[in-house]
This record gives C-alpha cells, sequence and structure tokens, in this order.
C-alpha cells in the first residue's frame, strides 16, 4: 500500500492533468487540506514536495505552492531577431516570443537595472576591451505574469550608448523597438549575432531570482552581436529556467562543397 502522501500527491497530479487546478493557480493552503481530511500537515507537505519535485508545482515564500506552466514558452532562434520586429514596429525579442507562443505579455513584465561597471574577462574579451575598461551593464528580469522566466545582462561599450534610453533604468524594453533600435538610431545596425547555449545546475542566486523547484538545470546563453563591419556593439547573458523554453530554429540547410564551387 503506498503511504498516505504518495495517495494525496497522484490525487492532486491527476487533478493538475485534468485542469481542475490551472497553470498559474495556486493549491490550497497546507491547513485547508487538513481541515478537510486529507492527512496531517506532515502528510500534505510531503505531497507537496513530491509535486515540486515532479516538476508539476513550484513552491516560495509569499507565494504558495502553485501549478507550473506546464507548455514552454517557444523561444524563437533567427526569427526573434527579424529587423522589421524591432525597426519597422515594436515587437522586441521577448514579445516576439510570446506572439509565437501565442500567449499575452505586458512590457512592464520586463524590468532592468543599468550601472557602469568595471567588465568582467569574458565581455572585455568579446568586447576586445584592455583590462579594468568600463562598460554599461543591463540587467532585465522577464517574468510571465507573476513567475520569472530568464534574466539578460547586456554589455555595452559606453561610446555607443551613452545618453541613449539603454542607459534609462525606467522598467520595461528601451522604447519602441527596444535595444536594437536604439542601436540603430545610434548609427550601429545589428548585421550578424553569435549565440552559444549551454545547460548547467543553477546558483542558490537564481534558485531564488527564478523561483526554480529543487533540481532543476539552467541554460545559459552568450550573444554577440555585431555590425557588418565586425565591430561587436553587444555581449548578452542570459539564463533562462530549462523547463520554461523550447529552442526552435529555422534555417536553410547549407551546402559548402556547391557554396564552393561557386567561389572558385
Amino acid at each position: 500500500m503506498a503511504p498516505k502522501w504518495r495517495e494525496l500527491a497522484d490525487k492532486l497530479a491527476e487533478q493538475i492533468r485534468r485542469g481542475e487546478y490551472a497553470p498559474g493557480q495556486q493549491l490550497p493552503h497546507i491547513r485547508t487540506l487538513v481541515e478537510a481530511g486529507e492527512g496531517s500537515k506532515a502528510t500534505v507537505h510531503a505531497a507537496y514536495k513530491a509535486l515540486e519535485a515532479e516538476g508539476l508545482v513550484t513552491s516560495s515564500r509569499g507565494h504558495g505552492t502553485v501549478v507550473r506552466q506546464q507548455v514552454p514558452l517557444k523561444r524563437l532562434g533567427i526569427a526573434r531577431y527579424d529587423k522589421a520586429k524591432w525597426r519597422d514596429g515594436d515587437e522586441v525579442a521577448f514579445i516576439a516570443d510570446r506572439v509565437a507562443s501565442g500567449r499575452g505579455y505586458r512590457r512592464n513584465e520586463q524590468t532592468q537595472t543599468v550601472s557602469r561597471v568595471v567588465a568582467p574577462p569574458e565581455v572585455a574579451a568579446a568586447h576586445g576591451l584592455p583590462e579594468g575598461a568600463e562598460v554599461y551593464a543591463r540587467a532585465r528580469l522577464v517574468k510571465e505574469g507573476d513567475q520569472p522566466t530568464h534574466t539578460l545582462t547586456s554589455y555595452y561599450r559606453p561610446e555607443h550608448v551613452e545618453g541613449t534610453r539603454l542607459v534609462d533604468p525606467t522598467p520595461g524594453p528601451a522604447g519602441r523597438g527596444g535595444g536594437f533600435r536604439v542601436l540603430y538610431d545610434a548609427g550601429y545596425e545589428i548585421d550578424h549575432m553569435r549565440e552559444r547555449l549551454f545547460a548547467r545546475a543553477a546558483t542558490p542566486d537564481e534558485v531564488k531570482q527564478l523561483q526554480l523547484p529543487p533540481g532543476e538545470p539552467v541554460v545559459e546563453l552568450h550573444r554577440t552581436t555585431y555590425t557588418a563591419d565586425g565591430t561587436v556593439v553587444e555581449f548578452a547573458i542570459g539564463v533562462h529556467a530549462a523547463s520554461r523554453f523550447a529552442w526552435e530554429y529555422e534555417f536553410k540547410v547549407p551546402d559548402s562543397a556547391k557554396d564552393g564551387e561557386g567561389q572558385q
């Protein structure tokens, strides 16, 4: 016979799968289930911890135990940077992901802090700066509703962004079209990028900031953005809750043999 906490966890899991508890909805307080005869406080607590370990809910101080969004956000690849979105419209990258996923958004779901700091070694190397050089760090936390999805910190050379909206800490994207539009207006049109992705264990601070369940890894993104002449205008580091995103890429398959023939 399964222990009482396992029976309760299975019952709640089935209710979640049937939609009786919707994504983002808080489960009943432990006291409520105890009073309803579902078991002791220890039993209900153990059931909730099991659901959290199985990825069905998240628990945090101040938010209680909340049903997780089970369908990950579609994180677009090349298409999220389409110039028509930010140069000619107002669809910054995180909003492009939401639109592609059929999910709603509010511009203030992105908040940021801006500071001028000594460039960390990796940032200095990306920008080709000497040790001790300063850069602007624009650190964003992006949420979907009340749930954080990822952080993204962009590093800029001061001479590229001084006096622009990119150094304004007002919550939300940096005006119409976001950061890429600001760079475009300043004469730095982005031309190509390099992105590197890798998974790792979350730090204690990331677990707290992203409200991660026990054991969930993060996916770290390093993005280097160039102008047509090879000038680096942004180096960004993002940390994404692994289960909250699905990366999607669409591209033309190269044929280096054929391309090489055309160059001879």
